[in-house]
């Protein structure tokens, strides 16, 4: 599995008009209120539940206002460890999320949750867990 430095080479290889950089949610260089949307998809189920609040803030900090996010994330209450994925060696923790904890973090942040929706896994193509899609203005 390649490292965060090489995939971000061959996101800017494939898409020369997009910057990309990697990041701590947590603790982003970026300036303030300079971003116009964010789209976290699966970002924050490798956050401990308490992190959730200071991702959140710190996204909504590098939004502008009326700014949007779009979080997703696997649904339960329990920590999926691996120590192998797609044949290469990780240590990995995935943590499934309850909606309403994560629309508490995001509200207590500086947003107003404006649609949210679950679903079930793709059979066969996805791990079968259960799917939740927030999104959000900040306010």
């Amino acid at each position: 599995m390649s490292t965060s430095p090489e995939r971000v080479r061959w996101a800017t290889q494939l898409n020369p008009d997009i910057a990309f950089r990697v990041g701590d949610i947590r603790a982003l260089d970026l300036p303030d209120a300079s971003l116009a949307g964010i789209v976290a998809l699966y970002s924050v189920i490798h956050l401990d539940p308490e992190e959730l609040g200071m991702a959140f803030r710190e996204l909504r900090r590098v939004l502008a206002d009326k700014g949007v996010l779009l979080v997703s994330f696997h649904v339960g209450d329990h920590t999926l460890h691996l120590d192998e994925l797609w044949g290469q060696p990780v240590s990995l923790d995935f943590r499934f999320l309850l909606p309403g904890t994560v629309v508490a973090a995001i509200h207590s942040a500086g947003f107003l949750v404006t649609e949210s929706v679950e679903r079930e896994p793709y059979e066969a193509v996805e791990y079968p867990s259960r799917r939740c899609y927030l999104f959000a203005r900040a306010v």
